[in-house]
This record gives C-alpha cells, sequence and structure tokens, in this order.
C-alpha cells in the first residue's frame, strides 16, 4: 500500500480561531520535535471483568515550563507550521521507547489522526522495526484514531485500517458522541475498542438520559463484538454504575491519572470498588421528583464580560458550532444573554463587523434573560419557560445558585427530558407517586440475584386500608399514600435500597443496607407520626373509625397502620424475582396476622430450614 493513501482524507477543520505563531513559538517546536524533548505519560485502562489493565493510554506533554507544554498548545502549533505529520511521528516513536523502557504490559493505546494515517513510517514498515527493537508485538499496539477533522473518504481510511489490521495492529475510536461522524466512523470501520467521550460518563449515576445512551452503546458494540472503554471517570458511584452496567474497561482519574511510570496493579480504592457486593440502583429507578431539577440540564458555558469585544465573541460562536448562547457575567452575576444567531445574522450585514467588533459585547446582549435557580423542577421549569417571551425558547435560560452563575440551560435538552420522564413514568413508575412499578422491581431483583449479593426484600402494606379510603375520600387515601412512599425514601439508602410501589397500598423495598432491620422500625413509627393529621379528632380520640356494615351495625376499625413483612435474602438461597415476590407476600400476611405495627422476619429458608 502506498502513502498516496493519506491524500484521501480531507485536511483538518481548526477546533478554533488560531493566533498567529511567532518566530519563537516556531523555533520551538522544531527543537523538541528535532531534539527528542516530547514526554509521554501513560494512563491505565482497567477491565472490569478482569480486575487488571488491558494497557495504557500513551498521553504526550512538552517540555515542563515551555510554552508548549500543553497538548493543545503543541499540536495547535504543528497544524500551523505544517508539522503535524512530523509532530505525531515524534510522538508515536516516544511513546513506544517510554513504554518499553517503562517495562509496561498490555496494550499500548496510540493517538493517530486521520490525516497521519497515511504516514509513510507507519506504512512501509519502518514502525514495525521499531516494535521489534524495542521488544514489542504490533498485536499489542492499539491505533486509537482521535477525530479533530472531518473524513470524506472513508473508504480510503477503512483501506488504510485494514493494511494495519493485517499488520497484526488493532482499532481504536476515540471520544465516541463527540466530533464529526464518530458514530459513521464505527459503522464503516469496525474497531476493536469504543471510547465514550467523557461528557456521557460524568454524572451517568444520576442522569437518566446519559444512562441510557450508554446502555444501548453497550448494546450495539455486544452486537458487532467491539469493546467499550469508558472514559473520564472520576467518582465511585460512576465506577460503580459502569461496573454493574457490564462495560469492559474504563479509563480516568478515579482508576488512575496519568504518570511516567504509573503502577502496574490498581490501587486500594479502585481494587475495592472492584469487589464491591453492592448493586448499583440504575438511574430512572429513583422517582424523577428527587433529583430533576434545573441542575440536571444545565450546560457548563464560560461566561464572557460585559466589556468583552464583540468581534471575540464573533470568533468564539464561529468556531464553537454548539455554543447557542453565550452568558454575560459581571463579578459573578448574570448580566446579559448573547444568542449566536441574532450576533452572526449582525455582522452577516455589509460592514457591520468593522462597525460594531471593537465595541462590548453589552451593546448586543439581552438584558433580560430568563433566569432560573439550579433547584427548580424541570416541571415548574417547563412551565415557566413556555409562559416566558418567545426568545427565551431559542435563547435558552441561565441557571444560578445563590444568584450567581453556575451555568445555561437549553429548550431543547429540558424539553427531551420531561418527555423522557414522561415515558418512562407512563411504562415503569406508578403514576401516583413516581416510584418504579413491577417492571423495574422484578428488574433489579434479577440483578441482585445474578450479582450474589445479600439483601432483604421488604414488602410494606398499609392496614385497614379501606374503611379510611371509604370514610374519607381517595383524595386523602393518596395522600395517605404519599405519606408512606417519602417514609419509605426518608429512610432508605438511595445509593444502596431499591423504593417500588406495587400498587395501591402495597410497597416493596429491597434492602441492601446493612441496617435495615432498624430502617423499617424507624419507617414504622415516623409513619405513624406524620399521618395523624390525615385523622379527624374524634376518630383519634376514640382510636379507630366508624363505618356500616352490610346489615347497617356500626363497626369500628382500627386507625390504618404498617405492616412490613421481610425476607432476608442470602446468595443463592433464591433463583427468581417470581420467588422473591411470593416468599415476600407471604411474610406480608404474617405481619398483618399480629397487631398493627409490626415488623414480621422471615427466619425460615425457601427450602423450610431455619435460617
Amino acid at each position: 500500500m502506498s502513502a498516496g493513501k493519506a491524500a484521501l482524507v480531507t485536511p483538518p477543520v481548526p477546533a478554533r480561531q488560531h493566533v498567529a505563531l511567532g518566530p519563537m513559538q516556531a523555533e520551538e517546536l522544531d527543537r523538541i520535535v528535532a531534539d527528542g524533548l516530547l514526554r509521554t505519560v501513560f494512563q491505565p485502562i482497567l477491565g472490569f471483568h478482569t480486575r487488571g489493565y488491558l494497557g495504557f493510554e500513551a498521553l504526550i506533554r512538552g517540555p515542563a515550563g515551555s510554552p508548549l507544554e500543553s497538548p493543545p498548545a503543541l499540536f495547535e502549533a504543528a497544524a500551523r507550521l505544517g508539522l503535524t505529520l512530523e509532530l505525531e511521528r515524534a510522538c508515536r516513536e516516544q511513546s513506544l521507547r517510554a513504554f518499553a523502557a517503562a517495562g509496561l504490559t498490555g496494550k499500548l493505546f496510540l493517538n493517530v489522526s486521520p490525516q497521519c494515517l497515511g504516514d509513510p513510517v507507519l506504512l512501509n514498515g519502518e514502525t514495525l522495526h521499531l516494535l521489534r527493537s524495542l521488544g514489542l508485538a504490533p498485536s499489542s499496539i492499539v491505533i486509537e484514531i482521535t477525530e479533530n477533522q472531518k473524513i470524506s473518504d472513508f473508504a480510503g481510511v477503512r483501506c488504510l485500517l485494514d493494511h494495519y489490521r493485517g499488520l497484526g495492529y488493532e482499532i481504536a475510536i476515540d471520544d465516541l458522541g463527540e466530533g464529526f461522524s464518530n458514530l459513521r466512523l464505527w459503522t464503516e470501520l469496525h474497531p476493536q475498542y469504543i471510547k465514550i467521550d467523557r461528557h456521557f460518563i460524568s454524572g451517568i449515576d444520576e442522569n437518566a438520559l446519559k444512562f441510557q445512551m450508554v446502555r444501548s452503546i453497550h448494546g450495539l458494540a455486544e452486537a458487532c463484538a467491539a469493546h467499550i472503554i469508558a472514559e473520564g471517570i472520576e467518582t465511585a458511584a460512576e465506577f460503580t454504575m459502569l461496573r454493574d452496567l457490564g462495560i469492559a474497561y474504563g479509563q480516568g482519574y478515579f482508576i488512575a491519572h496519568p504518570h511516567e511510570a504509573p503502577a502496574a496493579v490498581p490501587g486500594a480504592e479502585v481494587a475495592q470498588a472492584l469487589a464491591g457486593r453492592h448493586i448499583s440502583i440504575f438511574p430512572g429507578m429513583q422517582p424523577p421528583r428527587a433529583r430533576a431539577t434545573a441542575r440536571t440540564v444545565l450546560r457548563h458555558v464560560v461566561p464572557v464580560s460585559p466589556e468583552t469585544l464583540n468581534d471575540a465573541v464573533f470568533q468564539r460562536l464561529e468556531s464553537q458550532p454548539d455554543e447557542h448562547a453565550v452568558p454575560v457575567v459581571k463579578d459573578g452575576i448574570p448580566v446579559g444573554l448573547i444568542n449566536r444567531h441574532s450576533l452572526i445574522d449582525r455582522f452577516a450585514r455589509p460592514y457591520r463587523r468593522e462597525l460594531y467588533g471593537r465595541r462590548a459585547c453589552s451593546q448586543f446582549m439581552d438584558t433580560s434573560p430568563l433566569i432560573v435557580d439550579h433547584a427548580i423542577s424541570v416541571q415548574e421549569l417547563g412551565r415557566l419557560l413556555s409562559r416566558s417571551a418567545r426568545h427565551h425558547m431559542a435563547d435558552g435560560f441561565i441557571v444560578t445558585e445563590d444568584g450567581r452563575y453556575v451555568g445555561i440551560g437549553y429548550s431543547h435538552d429540558l424539553m427531551a427530558l420531561i418527555t423522557e420522564m414522561q415515558i418512562r413514568a407512563a411504562r415503569y413508575a406508578n403514576p401516583l407517586t413516581q416510584l418504579p412499578g413491577n417492571v423495574p422491581i422484578d428488574e433489579h431483583i434479577a440483578r441482585l440475584l445474578e450479582g450474589g449479593v445479600r439483601f432483604a426484600a421488604a414488602y410494606c402494606d398499609l392496614d385497614r386500608f379501606k374503611p379510611f379510603n371509604d370514610v374519607y375520600g381517595y383524595r386523602h387515601g393518596d395522600d395517605m399514600i404519599r405519606i408512606l412512599a417519602e417514609t419509605l425514601l426518608l429512610h432508605c439508602d438511595g445509593t444502596l435500597d431499591f423504593v417500588g410501589h406495587i400498587g395501591g397500598d402495597d410497597f416493596l423495598v429491597l434492602f441492601q443496607s446493612a441496617d435495615w432491620q432498624a430502617r423499617c422500625v424507624r419507617v414504622i413509627g415516623h409513619f405513624e407520626e406524620h399521618s395523624r393529621h390525615l385523622f379527624s379528632a374524634e376518630d383519634l380520640a376514640r382510636g379507630g373509625i366508624l363505618t356500616e356494615d352490610r346489615r347497617g351495625q356500626r363497626v369500628l376499625h382500627r386507625l390504618p397502620s404498617l405492616s412490613i413483612g421481610i425476607v432476608p435474602v442470602e446468595p443463592g438461597s433464591f433463583h427468581s424475582h417470581h420467588e422473591i415476590s411470593t416468599a415476600a407476600a407471604e411474610a406480608k400476611k404474617q405481619a398483618k396476622k399480629q397487631a398493627g405495627g409490626t415488623l414480621f422476619i422471615e427466619r425460615r429458608r425457601p427450602d423450610g430450614s431455619a435460617a
């Protein structure tokens, strides 16, 4: 294969407006490349199933303290000077030598831009010769395609990658979800590894939309025998969520920071997270009202000051097509919002940029943007947006915390979230409490059983609820059910315990908290205390509710109370959610045979033996 294949890829599209390089920077770049002054740091890629490192991604740094130390500055300078190919070649050689010198094992992920896939050094065997001299095999090298430019000829790129596969290299696609066309890259190039952009990983433990997207990508990857690598894992909660989702590999600061000589095995905190016996609760399994606020759809957009020049804002909007609005903030307080289309349309007219480009952006900003607090619910925000000025729907809204700017939100993100919540509620959640219904309850039980963890299934049921509902009416009955739902959520650990609403006054809690018995005792007491306001003074005084039976005789029913039947589940003791549901329902019946406000724990095993 000839090096001419590289011409099949279009030149790079600049990520942002570049400032012309001075001669000192040009000389500095020449010196860095010629004198081999590049530094390589390695970030481990962890296998969730193997509990060891798949390999390491090589990340390049310029000389410490140099103006070109950071990768963006280094590669932007190379692009401006037409030295991208030479720089990437030097980076590749430095990374290979550093990997061998550090004695690292596993696979080495090397970033290669599409325009440099046709590098003659890669194509003609010089890199293979270097690998052999270093004692490395081509099968240990993964060519990670970084999409920082638009690809116009997928057939040409596919031909190049087939050549590299023939030499023994593997292929990865970086930052799925970002860039120009990497979804098409996946289908066209059939890589062995898919890296999901960190945007979709950040907060995945709380964001149902991100969770569902990653879950869908995972399903697609399994269908085409590709391996998913989740990038940007920064918290234990994100790590656990991805582990339980079945993602193959992960990378990020929680696992390890990039280092010139990284440890060969995961640290203690990562090992503990891998060995953790708790099963995470997937986003969308909790009531949406508990977490769906303006902060859920917030985007962290860097603001500008009122004194920023219009020309600078224009250049920023031109270079960042996904940015629909720019917030204007003074001393942390939002004062305006600049709409991208409005500003670009103004500057598109003859001489407008020349006339207004050097003036302050406050001249063109909307001085009355929609500003909301981060804690406002998405439902209330949707109503507010629908009643506000029409341009707010296009401009978006500014989000504040304690009056200070924290980000902006867009109406299309808000509408997508509300729609998703409504669809999920219609399919899986109880309409009264918005708690998960029977389908997600069964799914979570299945995950707990499959994970082999110890848990307790608690069936919660109101005693003598029907007389109360008949006398006080269904609205007060709904209030009592909501109080029970809120009580359960209050006394359960939202990261460990799953609260489901079977229907009516029946609830099922799946406890992973070790102190589940104490929590149930507190639930019973809290419910009794906080439901008293629902009864009349007369019923409270007599301790019951009077009704008439079919023969017209007055019957006194004791006040409603809560009974909980619990089945402790040991690994291997049950085999399906049907068995769990049946056992929990039987435990609930035993609880209801006793006096009101009772807790019954089923100590017998499914086979009838004592626990």
